[in-house]
């Protein structure tokens, strides 16, 4: 939303994020390698490159659920919301698992037909007309087109190229990838192998993601009642332009923000994928987040417009220099008055209307109102 905003790098989390992701991947795969011939209650057991396929496709899978429930659960317990903050690199890191099972098939199947791979593999199965030999292929190119393109426009540049809207619009597409990914293995593996540990994890992961959607689209707003008024800090500790975080005891926590000489107070998590807004800054006087440069209004939470997303706002109070708050949240996009700022003396950090004494003029109950 702030076309100056310049995303940050990368940084340790996000290292140590696709490190331990992609040591499960090699780690999932090595061990499906190796135990695979051991389940297999044939004469003749997987050759290797059907192995492959069937390890790089089911790790895939896995990954997608995994995916689709990170979002939910990160609603339901906050424990998971480090998954969440990365998630881009995990749905890029699904693609490329994806690509190496679709890779691996076309090479096996289709490597001695007379025909291009990609032709034959459109044209070997076209029995449309029963469940059983339907062409679970075309599921399955469906999935991964979805999977290419969400992986091509995960970047930041896309975000702003085709504004939060469209490109939120695009990425729900994912459902629908997610979708075609079950009917391919439904119509295809399900209807060849004897083994029922398939069908038993593919009906679990779909429960197991339409149970946490339910669950989270259920989860009331605020069940936890929390003391009027809680110590948040000092006014000296909040930096002008930037803010401080306030963790709220079973609840979000809360970012206090500083621009000049007044306070205002909103949920530290961004509306458009949880971002840390206490992080951000004040750009063209409006909260900015780190990751995508969404923007919120300081008095009430909104967007500024055409963009409607709005945040929990809170009551700040002054007792001296220590500032208090009420961490009860009002409605998204309700106006609470920023808080003067009343500092005793020169303070370097403070930018705003003083009078001749240093003081800034006081109002200890502007917070107040309007909440």
């Amino acid at each position: 939303m702030s076309a100056r905003y310049v995303p940050i790098g990368w940084n340790t989390s996000k290292l140590v994020y696709d490190a331990v992701l992609l040591a499960a991947i090699v780690l999932y795969i090595g061990v499906f390698l190796w135990l695979a011939p051991r389940f297999q209650h044939v004469t003749l057991p997987l050759d290797d490159y059907s192995a492959r396929m069937a390890a790089f496709g089911s790790c895939a899978f896995l990954l997608l659920t995994m995916i689709l429930c990170i979002g939910p659960a990160a609603r339901l317990d906050p424990r998971f919301l480090p998954l969440l903050y990365n998630r881009r690199h995990f749905g890029v890191m699904t693609c490329a698992v994806a690509l190496t099972h679709a890779n691996a098939a076309l090479d096996w199947y289709f490597s001695y037909s007379p025909l291009d791979p990609f032709v034959a593999l459109l044209s070997g199965n076209t029995s449309f007309g029963r469940a059983h030999g339907f062409p679970f292929e075309v599921f399955g190119i469906f999935a991964l087109l979805v999977l290419v393109l969400l992986a091509a426009t995960s970047h930041d540049f896309w975000l702003k190229f085709l504004t939060p809207p469209v490109w939120k619009a695009l990425h729900m597409g994912l459902y629908a990838g997610y979708t075609s990914v079950v009917l391919h293995v439904a119509f295809g593996a399900l209807q060849t192998s004897r083994n029922p540990l398939l069908a038993v994890v593919m009906m679990l992961c779909v429960l197991l993601v339409g149970t946490l959607h339910v669950a989270a689209s259920r989860r009331p707003d605020d069940p936890v009642v929390r003391p009027p008024w809680v110590v948040a800090g000092t006014v000296a500790s909040i930096p002008e332009g930037r803010a401080i975080v306030v963790p709220v005891s079973g609840a979000e926590p809360v970012a206090i923000f500083r621009h000049e000489g007044h306070l205002s107070a909103v949920t530290n998590l961004c509306a458009h994928q949880n971002g840390p807004l206490g992080e951000g800054a004040v750009v063209d006087g409006c909260i900015t987040c780190p990751w995508h440069g969404f923007q919120y209004r300081l008095a009430d939470g909104c967007a500024p417009a055409p963009y409607t997303e709005k945040l929990a706002t809170f009551r700040l109070r002054l007792e001296g220099d220590t500032v208090l708050l009420n961490p009860t949240p009002n409605p998204p996009g309700t106006f609470v008055e920023p808080l003067p700022i009343v500092m005793v003396g020169p303070d370097p950090t403070n930018s705003g209307p003083s009078d001749k004494g240093g003081r800034v003029k006081p109002d200890h109950d502007a917070g107040e109102r309007g909440a």
